[in-house]
This record gives structure tokens, sequence and C-alpha cells, in this order.
């Protein structure tokens, strides 16, 4: 069954959802930012990639716990998974055009080298493994809980919107510019298919392009 919104048993606990939901973001904001800051490669940017990660995972079972969710556990949605991978392929080539284009802006081409730095700057096993891990985390947090707290409002707009305003924590234009394009899209194939499975496929098979072969 699809959770299509709230019905929360007391406003009090309601409101609790939404101030933990609210402390989640803040702190896994500054995570990130932390992260992004350390040198490429370090044993801290692992490290606080990984708590990152384990920010949003508790922050949502925090959440439903003190307010379950109509539809009690996190729908899957459709099972289609070709879809999600060509919506990947898709968002891979658009943000491959763009990576050549963003050289005629200095203030952008800057931001995208310090995150490749990143991504290609240790090793490629631990950036995989941590990319599909925050990957996974992200889209039960922002697709998943907050997505069915804010069901009633406009959950594309408003997830779209945490989810930019969170990468904002890092600092880097890069990043946020793509928070807001692939925060739309996930966002709009929750509502679609009814579900977090495709946001997830989505988002895995994008990281994993972007890491492997986005040009520098």
């Amino acid at each position: 069954m699809v959770a299509t919104g709230a019905e929360p048993a007391a406003p009090a606990r309601w409101r609790r959802r939404q101030v933990a939901m609210a402390a989640t973001a803040v702190v896994g904001a500054l995570l990130l930012g932390a992260g992004v800051a350390q040198p490429a490669g370090s044993a801290w940017f692992y490290g606080l990639t990984v708590l990152v990660a384990a920010v949003w995972i508790s922050g949502a079972i925090l959440a439903d716990r003190l307010a379950p969710s109509a539809g009690g556990v996190l729908p899957l949605g459709r099972r289609a998974v070709l879809p999600p991978l060509l919506v990947a392929a898709a968002a891979y080539v658009f943000f491959a055009a763009c990576s050549l284009l963003v050289r005629l802006v200095p203030p952008v081409q800057h931001a995208l080298a310090t995150v490749l730095g990143h991504a290609r700057g240790g090793s490629m096993v631990l950036v995989l493994a941590v990319a599909a891990l925050n990957g996974a985390a992200e889209e039960v947090y922002f697709r998943g809980v907050l997505y069915q707290t804010v069901a009633r409002t406009n959950p594309v707009l408003v997830t779209t919107t945490v989810y930019a305003l969170v990468t904002a924590g890092t600092r880097n234009v890069a990043l946020v510019l793509a928070a807001v394009v692939m925060g739309f899209i996930f966002a709009r194939q929750r509502r679609v298919a009814g579900g977090l499975l495709a946001p997830v496929v989505t988002h895995l098979a994008w990281s994993l392009l972007m890491v492997l072969l986005l040009p520098r």
C-alpha cells in the first residue's frame, strides 16, 4: 500500500516528528559540509561521509517512531528497474555535457574540480561504497520519511528545496545545482512510481556513472 499522506493520532506527536526531521536536516548539512571540506582521500572524508548516511537513516527511523505515517513502512512502489536506469543514463549525459560548458564559468569549474577530486583522489572502491551508501540513505530520508511528512502540501517542491538547502552546507555550487536537478527528478519518481525503488535505483546508477565516467 502506498502512503499518500499523514494521519497522525496526536498533533503533539506529529510536531515532534517534524522537529526530529528538521534537526536531522541541520545535523546532516553540518556533517556534509565538514566532510566535503576534508582533503580528498583522507580517512576523515570517508568517516564523515559514512556518518552523514547514519544521520539520515537514524533521523528517518526516529521520526517514524515518533509518529508513524499512514501506510506504515516506506513503500517500494513499482518494481520496474529499466526506466530508472534509463533516467540515470540520461541525467549522466546531461551533467557530462554541463561539465564541458562550465569551463566558461570559473567558479563552477573550480567547484566541480573539488567534487571530482574527492571522487578520484582516494580508493575507488571506498568512494563507490560511500557514494552508494549515501545515495540510499538520502532516499530513505528525503524521498522516504520527509516525503511522507509533507505529503499533504507539495512534497516534490518541499523535498527538492530541503535537499538543495542541505547540500548548500557544502558551500559547493556544483553540488547544489546537481541537488536541485536530481532532487526534483528523484521526487517526481517517488510520486509517479509510488515508492522508493525508482529514485534509489536512479540515484545509485547516476552516482556510479558520475564517479566513474564524468569528464575531468
